[in-house]
């Protein structure tokens, strides 16, 4: 999962590349959307959902997650971003970014798509999962009213990432599922203009809004938390069954789709659930899939667990390949050979990563350049904007 940058006002307007020059008449910045601050229920955040259902006594069945909340009217759902206002459901993130920031794609991490360039990376308050162990709790586990924010519409995110040449726009850092309305938006919009689009989730959504979304994406992240009912109930409040099935969707949509898990020593990280996920990623997704498995920092409400050994992430790895997956990754273990990408042909290095600097060194017209086996991914904008999923 990507970190998200600091947020405060200067901070926030010196990642969006302006910094002093901010009330400068010819900086986007300056534009009187972008110096809005969102404060408390500042009635500029609200807009309509677009995934619910109005039941008896003007409560609302919200349908866009698995937990498919019910709630009534002046309450929120479980992610507190989401009101029911007099028998309509509201989002109250509707372009209120709280972290904003010029990003190597490959921090997402995304590895087969569009190499070596960058992401404009936004992101809203909330999430749909209360992860012990998420890296960006300031943001994603407080509601929108604890979250200093900048109203930001769709047209101007687009703008910003065309003004720093940043192909793609990444949802990420909180849940973006949770600012749907948001990035559908932006997303169709970017799409229009010729700007990507990706998401960086946990894949707690529904299968209608996510092929609706689709349309507008040109890849997705999912973060496959573990492999067991359990971790999902005891760690993330959340379950393990609507994650694989948006696996399924998205296997069936045919967008392009890598997959992260983050092993946690004596929680997730078992020989035995690694081959179990491995061989289920092979049958459902495919074997060239890509799939990243991250070194784990205690942090937030886990700070009793060591970091990750390095070694049970490369047992993992060694665990993947052997059960069919050609692509397998190793992440937050920089300067590691599981950072490149081999063609699994031949064995020649196609890629070469060390931390977040990226070489192409023997990928041509998505092949290998030393025998000619098709490396499946995006490799070009073309490619990625070529084909709308759905």
């Amino acid at each position: 999962m990507s970190t998200a940058p600091v947020t405060g006002r200067r901070a926030f307007l010196k990642t969006l590349g302006c910094g002093a020059c901010a009330m400068c008449a010819d900086c986007l910045l300056a534009r009187a959307a972008w110096a809005r601050q969102v404060q408390g229920r500042n009635q500029v955040a609200v807009h309509d959902a677009m995934w619910f259902e109005t039941i008896e006594d003007n409560a609302v069945r919200c349908t866009l997650c698995p937990r498919e909340c019910v709630v009534a009217d002046v309450e929120r759902g479980y992610c507190g971003v989401r009101e029911n206002q007099g028998g309509e459901y509201k989002t109250l993130v509707y372009g209120t970014l709280c972290s904003v920031n010029v990003d190597p794609i490959e921090k997402k991490p995304l590895f087969h798509y569009l190499p070596a360039t960058t992401a404009l990376s936004v992101a809203t308050p909330g999430c749909n999962m209360e992860c012990k162990f998420c890296q960006n709790w300031e943001i994603s586990q407080f509601r929108p009213e604890q979250v200093t924010s900048y109203l930001v519409p769709p047209r101007d995110v687009v703008q910003l990432a065309v003004s720093h040449n940043s192909p793609t726009i990444a949802y990420t850092y909180s849940e973006p599922v949770v600012f749907y309305e948001y990035a559908h938006d932006t997303a169709a919009l970017g799409r229009r203009q010729g700007v990507g689009s990706v998401l960086i989730s946990n894949g707690y959504i529904l299968e209608e809004p996510l092929r609706q979304l689709c349309q507008h994406l040109t890849a997705v992240k999912v973060d496959l938390k573990a492999f067991t009912e359990t971790f999902y109930a005891d760690h993330c409040a959340a379950s393990l069954a609507p994650v694989l099935d948006t696996l399924d969707v998205l296997a069936d949509i045919g967008i392009h789709t890598e997959v992260v898990v983050l092993l946690i020593p004596t929680l997730n990280d078992s020989a035995a659930e690694i081959r179990e996920m491995a061989r289920w990623l092979v049958e459902h997704m495919g074997p060239d899939v890509p799939v990243h498995f991250s070194r784990f920092h205690p942090i937030y409400r886990m700070k009793n667990l060591p970091p990750t050994p390095v070694a049970v992430l490369e047992r993992a790895r060694r665990i993947a390949l052997d059960s069919g997956l050609n692509y397998v990754y190793l992440g937050n273990v920089p300067f590691h050979e599981g950072e490149s990408t081999y063609c699994p042909r031949c064995g020649k290095m196609v890629i070469q990563r060390v931390g977040y600097r990226t070489d192409v060194v023997g990928l041509e017209d998505g092949a290998c350049a030393s025998c000619g086996c098709n490396i499946p991914g995006v490799w070009t904008q073309e490619q990625a904007l070529a084909v709308r999923r759905g």
